[in-house]
């Protein structure tokens, strides 16, 4: 099965949080709070996001972090890359040189192609829309947006 960790999918709470009070810094606290996540948790999260310059921090008193840019110019490939490093559908599609039958492989070139797809439909969904309602389809199911239904 292939899914995002935990870690990335708390990125993506967290900065849903930051994206609905875009004027506000909000502390490690308060956004563990909005959140439902532990601090210690939102911190370890904050971390990478400030370095990928996703979040800025602002120390003192009222220290926090609020979102580096507008919600709908973060996407979410940024955000994954944030947490997980750069995307990867195998090992072969990120990194050559460290499988042993990458020579004789049928299927790498594949498999890149599917991890380009991936991260093509990753890019073409901001924070911004995350924030939004799913639109429902007829008899009760969510529509899929159309950038991510590959």
């Amino acid at each position: 099965m292939l899914r995002v960790t935990k870690l990335t999918d708390y990125a993506s709470v967290i900065l849903s949080v930051l994206a609905a009070r875009p004027d506000d810094v909000l502390s490690t606290t308060g956004l563990a709070e909005q959140a439902g996540l532990e601090v210690p948790t939102v911190a370890k999260v904050l971390k990478p996001l400030a370095q990928a310059g996703l979040v800025e921090a602002f120390r003192g008193v009222n220290g926090g972090y609020r979102l580096a840019r507008c919600a709908d110019a973060i996407s979410l490939i940024e955000i994954v890359e944030a947490i997980e490093g750069p995307l990867g559908m195998t090992e072969c599609s990120v990194h050559a040189g460290l499988c042993g039958i990458e020579h004789s492989c049928g299927v790498r070139a594949n498999w890149r192609r599917i991890n380009d797809v991936v991260a093509d439909a990753l890019r073409g969904v901001t924070l911004a829309e995350m924030l939004a309602p799913v639109p429902t389809r007829a008899h009760g199911r969510k529509a899929i947006p159309a950038t991510l239904a590959v």
